[in-house]
């Protein structure tokens, strides 16, 4: 990682043991399907497509989701400047810079790499917070960047992609071929429902167990550069309640890509339902920005 955020190792390892169980668990997959589908062509060429389009445009893809586009320096100059700020005090490339026009205040960044990769701010969320908040937010998306995180995420999510459009392409199939299957097909398709929702299940718990601690270091990286741990609290703080005060309705087609937010798209999750949470609790991201900040010492005087 060439920038000056700080390299996190406990998260490095994290990312490359979830990509090396995900890998045996792809491989068994594939196998499976194999065996179950007898054509091995038709499942590597349809694996092969399906992480080629996910991994190189993800950034357009998620963009495309959440009706968001690429803004110039003339359209949001306010922007840009947190932005050029941030990635000079990095030392790493300038993300593109794009903006979501919606009510829902959150941000996410994605992309590759950090030379082909997009920060994106929802409308909402420029509207609610303070500059020295929103630069705590930057800081924190632009963290997953330089720790390539978030094309781990990215590639790591697509074997339950893959898992869940076998699913659906077996239901489908299942629902319009019915009346023409014999016994033999039917428990076939059975059988490749039952692994598909086995892989689903398993991926499903390891990508959320290296999304919470991923936030946690991308909160950890983010304090540590502006060096406003408490800008970051604040943030969290307010997001995180405006965030409960939207319609559910205007938050359902969001929260396929909570693993990629700064917050969940559908707030808070209590007990033991944090367990298939994208994210750490509000409290636990408070606490250790507050473990930060009393490590920092009082906060720099920005004022002229």
């Amino acid at each position: 990682m060439h920038s000056r955020f700080q390299p996190d190792r406990r998260l490095t390892a994290r990312m490359l043991v979830t990509l090396f169980l995900l890998g045996l668990l792809y491989v068994a997959f594939v196998a499976a399907l194999v065996v179950l589908l007898k054509s091995v062509i038709l499942v590597v060429v349809i694996a092969a497509v399906v992480l080629w389009a996910q991994y190189w445009f993800s950034d357009k893809i998620a963009l495309y989701a959440m009706h968001g586009r690429v803004v110039s320096r003339e359209e949001a100059p306010h922007l840009h400047g947190i932005v050029d700020r941030l990635c000079a005090a990095a030392d790493m490339p300038k993300p593109e810079v794009a903006i979501a026009t919606t009510d829902m205040p959150n941000a996410f960044a994605t992309g590759r790499n950090p030379n082909h990769a997009v920060l994106c701010v929802t409308s909402g969320l420029q509207r609610r917070l303070t500059p020295e908040e929103l630069e705590g937010v930057l800081a924190h998306e632009l963290s997953h960047v330089a720790h390539r995180d978030v094309a781990v995420i990215t590639v790591a999510s697509f074997l339950g992609v893959i898992a869940g459009l076998v699913v659906r392409f077996a239901f489908y199939s299942e629902l319009f071929g019915r009346g023409r299957r014999d016994q033999n097909t039917i428990a076939l398709l059975a059988m490749v429902v039952g692994v598909s929702i086995a892989v689903y299940a398993i991926s499903f718990m390891l990508i959320r167990a290296l999304s919470r601690y991923r936030e946690l270091a991308a909160d950890r990286a983010g304090a540590m550069l502006t060096g406003r741990p408490s800008a970051l609290a604040s943030a969290l703080t307010k997001v995180t309640g405006d965030i409960a005060r939207i319609p559910t309705k205007d938050l359902r087609t969001a929260k396929a890509f909570n693993a990629f937010y700064f917050t969940p798209a559908l707030g808070t999750i209590p007990g033991f339902k944090q367990l298939f949470s994208t994210h750490p609790s509000l409290e636990q991201r408070l606490d250790q920005l507050a473990r930060i900040s009393a490590q920092l010492g009082p906060a720099p005087d920005t004022r002229s």
